[in-house]
């Protein structure tokens, strides 16, 4: 039987990569690889997807003294030059794109929804994917809630770990320990 597979690219936007709001060292560097590996295996998927925070006023998220763990600066703030996918992505050519956190934290691309309000989960089921990659930014926050949505919706998961970065070292070793306890497969992008 063939798998539908869809390509999961999430929040690569330049709010999360050096200079932007919440940079994520080596983001740049990852919506660069993302580009090429996107360009390159086009035809792996079905479906091509891309999430982006986009937020209006997504209360306590932001915080002018932020935490960073539940409270952030404010990043991804809807309608700025930051908000908008990578420079990098600009040939992608998605075909769906998501919005999420406009009024909440929304760390998972399953919480955002396309221009019409199908939300993401939608979106996959309609297009019979039952499989996902999901690539971006950061690893250790959204790329990972939305792996593990994934595998909650049914959906085999993989996160291609380097088209992907975390937060901080020791956050992304605990995302990859929960992705790996619920099923998510840790793979390179080359396997």
């Amino acid at each position: 039987m063939a798998t539908h597979r869809a390509l999961l690219v999430v929040d690569v936007q330049p709010t999360f990569c050096e200079g932007g709001a919440l940079a994520v060292e080596g983001g740049n560097v990852v919506a660069e690889r993302v580009a090429a590996y996107a360009a390159g295996h086009r035809d792996d998927y079905d479906l091509v997807v891309t999430t982006q925070d986009w937020h209006i006023d997504p209360g306590d998220h932001f915080s002018e003294n932020p935490d960073f763990v539940d409270t952030w600066p404010p990043h991804g703030v809807a309608g700025t030059s930051e908000a908008e996918l990578h420079p990098a992505l600009a040939d992608l050519t998605p075909e769906a794109s998501v919005k999420k956190g406009a009024y909440a934290a929304a760390y998972s691309g399953f919480e955002g929804h396309d221009d019409d309000g199908h939300p993401l989960a939608t979106i996959l089921a309609e297009a019979q994917i039952d499989s996902v990659d999901v690539v971006g930014l950061a690893e250790s926050h959204c790329v990972k809630d939305t792996a593990l949505d994934a595998v909650r919706h049914g959906l085999g998961a993989r996160v291609l770990m380097d088209l992907t970065a975390p937060v901080s070292e020791e956050l992304g070793a605990a995302a990859r320990e929960a992705m790996a306890a619920a099923g998510v497969r840790l793979e390179q992008s080359g396997d």
